[in-house]
């Protein structure tokens, strides 16, 4: 994604609103497939992480979005599952449901302050423009 140029507040505030969008949609997904034990690739789904950092020209940019292999996978007893091993267990994603909405009510936070910043920024540009008439 193409970093906002310039340092005003709204270009800062809008790469945030950019970052944190990201962040819940990839926080979604994570939830929509805390169960999903076979995916394209034939493996359980690996929870994914936005990493972000400074940009230059100010504000944040989203450097990528990687899985998470540190993280182990989970191991279910299910013996009746057709992905079970022939122990029984069944390797779950390493998603915990409690972590990412942690995570999503993080990122919302932070995409209702850069739109607060925006708000207020706007505000203040009018009363200017008020005051100068």
């Amino acid at each position: 994604m193409p970093s906002i140029q310039g340092t005003s507040p709204i270009n800062i505030a809008i790469s945030g609103l950019q970052a944190e969008s990201r962040r819940m949609k990839v926080i979604s997904t994570n939830i929509a497939n805390s169960a999903t034990t076979r995916g394209l690739d034939g493996k359980p789904y690996r929870r994914q992480m936005v990493r972000l950092s400074t940009d230059p020209a100010g504000g944040v940019k989203i450097r990528d979005v990687t899985r998470d292999l540190a993280t182990p996978l989970q191991k279910v007893y299910e013996p009746g599952n057709p992905d079970a091993a022939e122990d029984g267990y069944v390797e779950m994603p390493n998603v915990q449901l409690p972590v990412e909405m942690i995570s999503l009510i993080g990122a919302s936070r932070s995409y209702q302050a850069n739109v607060a910043v925006m708000k207020r920024y706007l505000e203040m540009v009018d009363l200017t423009l008020e005051l100068l008439k």
